[in-house]
């Protein structure tokens, strides 16, 4: 969704500079991907072949990805936003010790009890900003180990990818072209890609 011209006037007479973000695009969001896909799977283990009632059980598919446990973070999202391992609704019918407990209505010692459970939360959403790192910096050593150092001579003939059969949806169909005629070097890190169908290609490997 892209701002209307009024919008576009409004922020130009304040001096406003618009920048577009994932909000505009979800797609091209990582963590929205990720997302979406835990929910997939619960959904279609939920549902199975009638995926005509997805819908009904998406609010339990939304229940059952809160409360699992992320690896990355190290936690649950749930105990992430209220700072407490979440409680299922059979422990109400059954009267866990929990919800048997009364509560203190001393509202000093309830205030501090609070700043406390406050600052607990805190430094669990930072030891989990940490983990994140952790865990993306192992995620990306593991990817470059299994890259290949890719060596090309003059001569050499080579599949040429073409950006432009993405926008196909048949899984099948290739990316590239048919193989180029012959390459050049011109760095370390530039390959020049001389081809019949495309006269000269730049591809940074």
């Amino acid at each position: 969704m892209l701002p209307s011209d009024a919008m576009h006037n409004l922020m130009q007479k304040y001096g406003v500079t618009h920048r577009l973000a994932t909000p505009y695009h979800p797609q091209t969001s990582g963590q929205v991907e990720v997302s979406n896909r835990g929910l997939k799977c619960i959904l279609e283990r939920a549902v199975g072949e009638n995926r005509a009632s997805w819908s009904d059980k998406l609010d339990d598919a939304l229940w059952a990805f809160h409360i699992a446990y992320k690896t990355h973070i190290g936690c649950t999202p749930y105990k992430l936003v209220y700072g407490k391992t979440c409680h299922l609704p059979i422990e109400l019918e059954h009267k866990a010790y929990w919800a048997l407990k009364h509560a203190n209505f001393d509202l000093k010692t309830a205030g501090d009890h609070r700043k406390v459970q406050i600052n607990e939360l805190n430094e669990l959403r930072d030891q989990a900003y940490e983990n994140s790192l952790i865990y993306k910096e192992k995620t990306k050593r593991l990817h470059d180990s299994k890259i290949k150092n890719r060596v090309f001579n003059i001569g050499d003939r080579v599949f040429l990818f073409n950006s432009r059969l993405k926008i196909f949806s048949d899984k099948l169909k290739s990316r590239c072209l048919a193989p180029s005629n012959s390459t050049c070097l011109t760095s370390k890190s530039m390959v020049i890609v001389l081809s019949t169908i495309l006269e000269r290609t730049y591809l940074n490997w």
